[in-house]
């Protein structure tokens, strides 16, 4: 059940398309929620709230750095994201590869 509720938390912070973008921004490198607001047209609160999200699902880690806070990425959780994908990746193609070797041995047996 743990398991779940990390990939629903981890699922969940990608859903929005601004902690999207604020993972591509730290993609590039650390930055301050003060820069991660500017392109985004929002309140350092807003952010913020955003930013937490984010690190309540372990994609992002924040530190006091002076008086500024700085975010970077954390992998962890989408290590695992990235497998529960792949399982069943994995799972769908094998049931497609099977499909269509049903639909291929049909074919060949039609009058």
């Amino acid at each position: 059940m743990v398991q779940h509720e990390l990939l629903d938390r981890t699922f969940a912070a990608l859903a929005d398309p601004t902690r999207r973008e604020i993972l591509t921004r730290l993609g590039h490198g650390p930055a301050t929620i003060g820069e991660l607001a500017a392109p985004v047209h929002m309140t350092l609160t807003g952010l913020k709230k955003h930013v937490q999200v984010l690190e309540d699902a372990g994609l992002v880690t924040t530190a006091k750095v002076g008086r500024t806070r700085e975010c970077r990425l954390g992998t962890e959780r989408l290590d695992e994201a990235l497998g529960w994908i792949t399982f069943y990746q994995r799972l769908w193609e094998r049931r497609l590869d099977g499909l269509d070797a049903y639909f291929t041995l049909q074919k060949g047996t039609a009058p």
